[in-house]
């Protein structure tokens, strides 16, 4: 594997797991010193255990992305570590099923305040050091950024608005030579238990045209090709990396149809 970061320095939020610790290991194997960061300091620790190899390019620590003085801490230990930063990966997030009559209050400011607010506390913290890096932010949004399904009211929102607020760091901050663009997984089998129900794997299977859910490896190959300069010209752009599944209408197979009952 090429080494495209080689000598930067990059931090990725939600770390602990699933996509997050794909996105981690892609930047490590491409050359990179990582901050790994999360709520889950035993997660953080397992991770690290598994890198033996890049202790001397990786460091760990324990942030609530959700609490704004937390992550500037975060982004402070990076700098005091690594002397730099390159590449901020806003990807801690989570969701709750609820509508906005079932949902509470608290559980829907908690959903907002880690998946979206926690992109905001992010870049104000890391811009300074970005702009002598000329560095670039890469947000984890989501497909459910640019439409609506059931029983998923505050993350439906909170993606929605790290999908524009992507488009609006672009633009604010593309002439300082900051890029700032989101990666939009589709379903992905991040390894949780409810991604891996077999009737769930299923019901995707069905709908997405390549016929499977993503993996965590394709995510981090997404979110590293937006943070090299292999795009160097990509600015506020939100890459969908779903199989095909936005693309598809959802209309049934109208001339197969036809045929059978022609027949």
């Amino acid at each position: 594997m090429t080494a495209r970061f080689a000598g930067k320095a990059v931090i990725v939020t939600g770390a602990a797991g699933g996509i997050g610790a794909a996105i981690s290991a892609r930047f490590l194997e491409e050359g990179a010193s990582v901050l790994v960061a999360d709520i889950d300091a035993d997660g953080l620790d397992r991770f690290v255990a598994g890198r033996s190899g890049d202790t001397d390019r990786l460091a760990a620590h324990r942030t609530d992305v959700s609490d704004a003085e937390s992550v500037q801490a975060m982004v402070d230990a990076a700098i005091a570590i690594f002397g730099r930063l390159d590449t901020l990966v806003n990807n801690a997030g989570f969701a709750l099923f609820g509508t906005v009559e079932t949902i509470t209050p608290e559980q829907w400011h908690r959903v907002i305040d880690v998946d979206l607010n926690s992109v905001f506390y992010g870049v104000r913290a890391a811009l300074p050091h970005l702009r002598r890096t000329g560095g670039s932010v890469v947000n984890t949004a989501s497909i459910s950024g640019f439409g609506g399904a059931k029983g998923l009211a505050p993350y439906y929102a909170a993606k929605g608005g790290v999908v524009n607020l992507t488009r609006y760091l672009a633009v604010e901050h593309g002439g300082e030579g900051i890029r700032v663009n989101a990666v939009c997984p589709g379903p992905t089998n991040n390894g949780k238990a409810a991604m891996s129900l077999p009737a769930l794997d299923d019901a995707y299977r069905a709908v997405i045209p390549a016929g499977r859910q993503g993996t965590p490896a394709e995510i981090a190959a997404a979110v590293a090709f937006l943070a090299s300069d292999d795009a160097s010209f990509v600015n506020g752009h939100n890459l969908v990396v779903d199989g095909g599944l936005t693309a598809w209408t959802g209309e049934p197979n109208v001339p197969a149809i036809v045929a059978a009952a022609q027949r």
